[in-house]
């Protein structure tokens, strides 16, 4: 059986590599794939606290968040079909849709 210490020192690594990627890269897509990282990087920490300690509670908030990733999915990636279709490009340092 693995210990959940490993379970968590994965899901820092991959929350640190989804705030590197999230900080770092200006393309939409990629900004996008980096949120998604994060939040299952949150589901792992969830799930192992809830292996660890026998409750069911981790496992009901990994479906929480697995809704909201999924609702994020699905409104976002209309809102960069449309930024695609409207600015050709999906660069965020060129979106500047708030300056008139």
């Amino acid at each position: 059986m693995v210990p959940v210490n490993y379970y968590l020192v994965l899901a820092a690594i991959l929350f640190t590599v989804g705030i590197a990627a999230y900080l770092m890269k200006r393309n939409v897509i990629t900004i996008f794939i980096s949120i998604e990282l994060m939040l299952n990087a949150v589901n792992l920490t969830f799930v192992a606290f809830a292996h660890m300690w026998n409750k069911l509670n981790g496992q009901i908030f990994v479906f929480f968040v697995m809704v909201v990733a999924a609702a994020e999915a699905a409104v976002g990636l209309a809102i960069i079909i449309a930024l695609y279709r409207s600015r050709q490009t999906l660069n965020v340092d060129q979106v500047n849709l708030l300056k008139g």
